[in-house]
């Protein structure tokens, strides 16, 4: 579903079922962070709650020497709640790991549910003002990694190929995003009850009556 300028159609609320897992990815810089804050109707995981939590341990220290761990904190966050849990959940995906989703596709095939990737697709330029904005820009090598890795999902993306596992891939950029109001994750239908109808006694079959 690609939702960016020139869409004629671009709804302001998406729909997922309950159990569903939503993942958002784009740039550094994109406001992946920011539509989860403001859409949030799930439970969110995001890096960066996992990085400000680690940041209140070790104020003292410079987030480059801890990094690893919190990498390691947040997947071991996700990978609980996609595998142990039933809840609904909208995930921060940095883009730069493929297997991250897979292993998300993998937990909702597992529970019966669907897995779903929300792309920020997102100039550069816009990326890198968007991290000037909240005080912290990666560097060059790491947005040349990010840069790469969307460009492929936006690749595969136009010649209609999904990532593996993957029920839906929308496509945002800045304006879609922002007039985007809600994410909601419904209950499945219940399906309707047949009326109950008591059989009478079979009718005796007229002799010499054709079959049929």
């Amino acid at each position: 579903m690609d939702l960016r300028e020139g869409a004629p159609y671009a709804p302001r609320r998406l729909r997922f079922a309950e159990g569903d897992l939503v993942a958002v990815s784009g740039l550094p810089g994109s406001g992946k962070s920011t539509l989860l804050a403001r859409l949030a109707a799930a439970r969110t995981i995001d890096s960066q709650d996992t990085r400000e939590r680690w940041a209140t341990r070790l104020p003292a220290l410079p987030y480059a020497l801890y990094r690893p761990l919190v990498r390691l904190d947040h997947y071991r966050v996700l990978l609980r709640a996609a595998l142990t849990t039933r809840e609904s959940l909208l995930v921060h995906d940095c883009g730069t790991l493929p297997f991250v989703r897979a292993l998300l596709a993998l937990a909702a095939r597992r529970r019966g549910t669907r897995f779903h990737l929300l792309f920020l697709d997102v100039s550069p330029p816009l990326a890198r003002a968007g991290q000037r904005a909240r005080g912290r820009e990666v560097s060059r090598y790491a947005f040349a990694r990010h840069r790469r890795a969307a460009g492929r999902l936006r690749a595969r993306a136009a010649r209609g190929l999904l990532p593996r596992g993957c029920a839906r891939l929308v496509l945002l950029d800045r304006q879609a995003a922002a007039e985007l109001a809600a994410l909601d994750f419904v209950p499945p239908a219940r399906p309707r009850a047949t009326p109950h109808t008591t059989k009478g006694p079979a009718l005796p079959t007229p002799r010499g009556a054709a079959d049929g």
